[in-house]
């Protein structure tokens, strides 16, 4: 199985690619999904985080006020540090049990939508990696438009993240997004082509045809070995 590794920057475009893949019939493990669904009311994610920040970033529900939740950990580098040290046993497992999904089914590539992909160490089991990048002028101003935010606090949640220029530094792929949806498909389609290319020999014996085909083979091979060891 290919698991591809995709991530970018906030406001670079990498959700839109993300789309991309899911409309061309690409499993897409999004680490943002995942996110939310440790981070619901009463999960182990839920009580760690509210013991570390407090009630204060409860809603009325009591589940969690991600915006204001994000407020403060994008104003703060220990409190953004805390917040992904106490969240990535959570999703790395969550990840862990969707590629499973994902593998169960008979999936022979699947993309992994991960913002943190190099920071939480996840770019070593993922191959090719793909980077949607942007100018850091760009950025910002997507993100001011997108949000509403102010310059200042626009520059502070681009800045609290690995810069887009390190992130293509170590891309296999890189998908340049400045320009305008069209530009970004035509790229896309290159990508695609890429992603879809035959499985490597490793690759395959990791997908569940794969497998089955190893168990084929072991069990072949135990009944012939009996067959002769019983003889005429």
């Amino acid at each position: 199985m290919r698991i591809v590794g995709l991530t970018g920057g906030i406001a670079s475009g990498k959700s839109t690619v993300s789309n991309l893949f899911k409309a061309s019939g690409i499993p897409v493990v999004d680490a943002d999904v995942v996110a939310r669904n440790v981070l619901k009311k009463g999960s182990g994610g839920w009580k760690r985080v509210v013991a570390a920040f407090g009630e204060e970033i409860l809603l009325p529900s009591r589940e969690v006020d991600r915006p204001k939740l994000g407020q403060m950990v994008f104003s703060s580098d220990s409190k953004r540090q805390l917040l992904n040290k106490l969240m990535a046993p959570y999703i790395s497992t969550g990840i862990f049990w969707e590629i499973l999904k994902q593998w169960a089914k008979g999936a022979k590539v699947i993309v992994v939508d991960i913002p943190l992909l190099f920071e939480v160490k996840m770019d070593k089991w993922t191959k090719p990696i793909v980077v949607v990048w942007v100018s850091q002028e760009t950025q910002l101003k997507r993100l001011m438009g997108r949000d509403g935010l102010s310059e200042e606090d626009a520059g502070n949640r681009v800045m609290a993240q690995m810069s887009l220029d390190l992130k293509r530094s170590k891309a296999d792929v890189v998908i340049e997004n400045n320009g305008d949806l069209d530009h970004l498909n035509q790229q896309f389609s290159k990508v695609l082509s890429e992603i879809r290319r035959p499985l490597t020999w490793t690759e395959f014996w990791r997908s569940r045809q794969g497998t089955f085909s190893v168990l084929g083979l072991v069990t072949s091979g135990l009944f012939v070995c009996k067959h002769f060891s019983i003889g005429p």
